[in-house]
């Protein structure tokens, strides 16, 4: 059974990205039965050969990228650093003291990541799992006094051990970076039916929604009960209510965050010159996430390999806080109820976005809105990134987080990512934790006037 629901998925995963599912098949057959085996394979290879050459085989040439995210591979020392960056480093630990990962695993430090970058010790660096073990959350950078960017520096030296054939671990059975891969090839994606149920949209204007991978994560993660689509569901319903037709296209891809920090510099080039094409035969003008990760990696990340963007990147809580009043909507009455937020390490501490979604929140309504200790830019992280290395310190790290969340007292957590939102449900599956964990999206939508 557990097989056969393995295949119906994958046939999903398949539609989803316009590959025909008769690419898939499956059949019970004994070893007793070889002439049927025999049969079925056959049948199975006319119906390949009917359908003509793999739409994966096609891989698309984009114009030579000459930029480089990895930096030198020479012996000039770490990259991104200063000669008074490295001094200021090695006489100072604050970065260890402060990263969660470090509390967990007393082994792993960035401080000695450093250290060795600046040793010269790079083949055993690129060597160390402990080069995937940073979540990337930045809890170190914004302490630290030489004002060093670490997760950028350590995600240099991760796309030069991919180069090397080094990887990480990846997650749900590295699913969601096929997906990715497979969304740099020249396929027809069918993602947006779900939309055609929702609310208006079009294929070209001013507004150009960027849904992201959770047409994707809706299968991965139904397991958990959960439809993280739900999420894109709510952010149409709500900028239709606000007067916004956007743009939601099949030829979106995985805005490739997740590639990216994992060190996959190519799969990540690859997305983001599908999305520029994408975006810009739309006509749009505006862009819109309801996803940190999007948000940031297009803000901060593809002026690097595209040059300046065209359009502007806006976060859906700065937009929605504009535009609610505009619109005349208001929020209905509810049950007194107790909430807390948490802040994603991308929207919050990488682009500095922490009054918006708590603006939002503190306008519902006999909603009381309650910090945790750990909050903006002191919170602490869901415990896993880049569905990649997901152990027994990521678990700590969301159990501590969802411990933190109901000292509040609390009875809903919010959060205004996707992937917050599979982290600590996945939690709440181990642990017994009551706090009913919701994005902001489709609170504010169950929240909204008629």
């Amino acid at each position: 059974m557990k097989c056969k629901k393995v295949v119906e998925e994958t046939r999903e995963f398949l539609k989803i990205l316009g590959l025909d599912e008769r690419r898939l098949n499956l059949k019970w057959i004994s070893a007793s039965e070889a002439a049927m085996f025999a049969d079925e394979i056959t049948a199975f290879v006319d119906t390949l050969k009917e359908l003509g050459n793999n739409p994966l085989h096609v891989r698309r040439q984009w114009d030579q990228d000459t930029s480089d995210l990895s930096g030198p591979d020479n012996d000039t020392g770490p990259f991104l650093l200063t000669k008074n960056q490295l001094e200021y480093c090695i006489e100072c630990s604050i970065c260890t003291g402060t990263c969660p990962v470090s509390r967990q695993h007393p082994t792993f430090s960035p401080k000695q990541i450093i250290k060795q970058a600046t040793m010269h010790l790079d083949e055993e660096l690129l060597q160390s799992r402990e080069l995937w073990s940073c979540l990337g959350c930045g809890h170190c950078s914004i302490r630290c006094p030489a004002m060093i960017d670490f997760p950028v520096f350590n995600r240099s030296y991760r796309i030069r051990a991919r180069k090397k054939g080094l990887a990480p671990l990846e997650s749900h059975h590295g699913i969601q970076q096929a997906i990715a891969q497979m969304q740099t090839r020249s396929i027809r994606q069918r993602r947006t039916d779900w939309a055609k149920k929702v609310g208006r949209f079009h294929a070209r204007g001013e507004f150009f929604y960027f849904v992201g991978c959770l047409p994707y994560y809706d299968i991965t993660f139904r397991y958990l009960n959960l439809s993280p689509l739900k999420t894109a569901k709510s952010v149409l319903s709500l900028l239709n209510r606000v007067g916004i037709e956007p743009v939601i296209s099949q030829e979106e891809r995985c805005c490739g965050h997740d590639a990216l920090w994992s060190g996959d510099e190519d799969t990540f080039k690859s997305l983001a010159q599908w999305n520029m094409e994408t975006i810009l035969a739309s006509g749009a003008k505006t862009v819109l996430f309801a996803c940190p990760e999007g948000y940031a990696t297009f803000k901060y990340e593809y002026p690097k390999i595209v040059g300046e963007l065209p359009f502007e990147v806006v976060y859906l809580t700065e937009l929605l806080i504009s535009q609610l009043p505009e619109a005349k909507i208001s929020f209905k009455s509810a049950p007194d109820e107790v909430i807390t937020y948490q802040d994603p390490c991308r929207l919050g501490r990488r682009s500095g976005i922490y009054d918006s979604p708590r603006r939002l929140l503190n306008a519902l309504p006999n909603a009381r809105v309650v910090e945790m200790e750990r909050n903006r830019e002191n919170a602490l992280c869901c415990g896993t990134s880049a569905w990649m290395e997901c152990n027994s310190c990521s678990k700590a790290i969301q159990d501590e987080r969802l411990m933190e969340a109901e000292e509040t007292g609390a009875t809903r957590l919010i959060t205004a990512c996707s992937k917050c939102q599979i982290h600590f449900t996945c939690a709440q599956s181990r642990e017994d934790s009551k706090i009913k964990v919701t994005d902001i999206y489709t609170y504010l939508l169950e929240r909204l006037k008629p």
